[in-house]
């Protein structure tokens, strides 16, 4: 709607395809485009495979959204777009799209040689093990985390004239009809730091409960993902009679990367590009992810995620998968 609102043109295609939007890039020399992860994933393997590199100086900004980048991601994403403002936003429908913004890159700044990484207050990737940073609010956006207990993670809500009244043929608590006076429950969990970002952490529907403790997938995911053998992972949780829910991490391996459960000595002895579960475990061990949020079963997974149309994944799918080959798991993966 911005673009139309500034009189910019739109170059469609009928459906995201990695060959289709880079050509879509270099015939009708794109300036700006939305991406979620996945399709930028798409987009950088596309280029590897085919070798080819043009057109993509034209792209002067890209606005990320439906889950952060990588660190990994965000470094070939600027290989690929070096011209190209790198940007991501956390929001919803219910609140008309984004609530919340971070800059990944500035090339301006990076020819300058100044360092963005959040970059300048954190000094660190955007995704962290205790979950992944989204910035601040919009200048019309409220914010505020609801927290149970002395932790100060929490609820996300949020409130203002970007939130909808409410859900289709649901009646309103309040006689009034201010949208000033009602928050709007986003979902998601979360924490605001000493700088004013919000850190996303996880789905309220989407925790595992594991041993009587709480684990959110995006958060193990978060430590997965820097490994460099990791492309993707998702995190799910199966039942267990012992422990109500088993954390069972789903892994996409890197080009050239292989998977062995043999691979813990050789990945140490020599420089081939080894990944098991004895070295995932290990990985997240060094990342200080707490004992009972490693995953307890490893799953190599050759084919791409499945996604929703908004190229989100599908969480409830991939459980769903994973259960109906539970019976045939293997100790130990």
């Amino acid at each position: 709607m911005a673009m139309l609102m500034v009189g910019a043109c739109h170059a469609f295609i009928p459906k995201f395809e990695a060959t289709l939007a880079l050509e879509a890039i270099e015939q009708h020399h794109v300036t700006s485009l939305i991406i979620v992860p996945a399709m930028m994933a798409d987009l950088i393997s596309s280029v590897r495979l085919k070798r080819i590199q043009k057109g993509c100086d034209s792209v002067k900004k890209i606005l990320n959204g439906g889950g952060g980048l990588s660190d990994n991601l965000i470094k070939d994403a600027t290989r690929l777009f070096p011209r190209a403002k790198l940007l991501s936003a956390y929001g919803m429908t219910e609140t008309c799209s984004s609530l919340t913004f971070t800059t990944l890159f500035e090339p301006m700044l990076e020819a300058s040689g100044t360092s963005l990484q959040m970059l300048a207050v954190t000094n660190s990737s955007p995704v962290k093990a205790r979950g992944v940073c989204v910035g601040k609010p919009a200048p019309h956006v409220e914010i505020k985390i609801c927290v149970d207990g002395s932790s100060n993670v929490g609820r996300i809500l949020t409130r203002g004239p970007h939130v909808m009244l409410r859900y289709w043929d649901q009646i309103p608590e309040k006689a009034s009809n201010s949208v000033e006076e009602t928050w709007l429950d986003t979902g998601d969990i979360g924490f605001i730091d000493d700088h004013g970002n919000l850190w996303l952490v996880g789905r309220t529907n989407g925790r595992i409960k594991s041993g009587g403790e709480n684990i959110y997938p995006e958060e193990v995911e978060a430590v997965l993902i820097q490994h460099p053998g990791v492309l993707s992972s998702v995190v799910v949780g199966i039942p267990d009679p012992r422990l109500t829910e088993l954390v069972v991490a789903c892994i996409r391996l890197r080009e050239n990367w292989q998977w062995s459960d043999d691979s813990f000595k050789y990945s140490v002895q020599s420089n081939e590009l080894f990944l098991s579960s004895t070295i995932l475990r290990l990985h997240c061990r060094e990342k200080n992810l707490t004992g009972f949020k490693i995953p307890k079963i490893f799953i190599l997974w050759k084919t791409q995620f499945p996604l929703t149309t908004t190229g989100k994944i599908r969480r409830d799918q991939i459980r769903k998968e994973v259960m109906s080959q539970q019976l045939s798991f293997p100790n130990k993966l």
